[in-house]
């Protein structure tokens, strides 16, 4: 018997230990991950890295869309913030763009800092609740 990759082994763990916070903070980083990538490949005259590292930010995107609650009244605005990102993306594909995904980079990590910031605070809120000091 093959034994595992034990990064394999430890990525799969985190994922399906996380909070569902913990899963959209994931997403967010994955999705800086690839923007990051798709301009490395827009330098590097990488048109295929470009094009796979691009789609799988908008993956990301459109999951992120998908997991609204739209309920909410907050989740609209995010929906057309995404969408609008979504849309940014697709542009940046087809222009060879790096600026464009600078600018969708830029939207993403204030979505990831915001997203931290409210998971440290319901922590603290958990802990502190808990009858311990925070």
């Amino acid at each position: 018997m093959a034994m595992k990759n034990p990064y394999q082994t430890y990525s799969n763990n985190s994922v399906t230990t996380a909070s569902p916070g913990e899963l959209t903070l994931m997403l967010y980083n994955g999705c800086l991950k690839f923007i990051h990538q798709a301009k490395k490949a827009i330098h590097e005259n990488n048109i295929a890295g470009k094009n796979t590292n691009i789609q799988k930010a908008q993956a990301i995107i459109q999951e992120l869309m998908v997991t609204l609650n739209m309920e909410v009244d907050l989740s609209s605005n995010l929906m057309s913030l995404y969408d609008y990102l979504n849309r940014r993306l697709i542009e940046a594909n087809v222009k060879n763009d790096a600026a464009i995904l600078e600018e969708v980079e830029g939207f993403v990590t204030e979505f990831r800092d915001a997203w931290k910031e409210v998971i440290q605070k319901n922590r603290l809120i958990q802990h502190g609740s808990a009858g311990g000091k925070a």
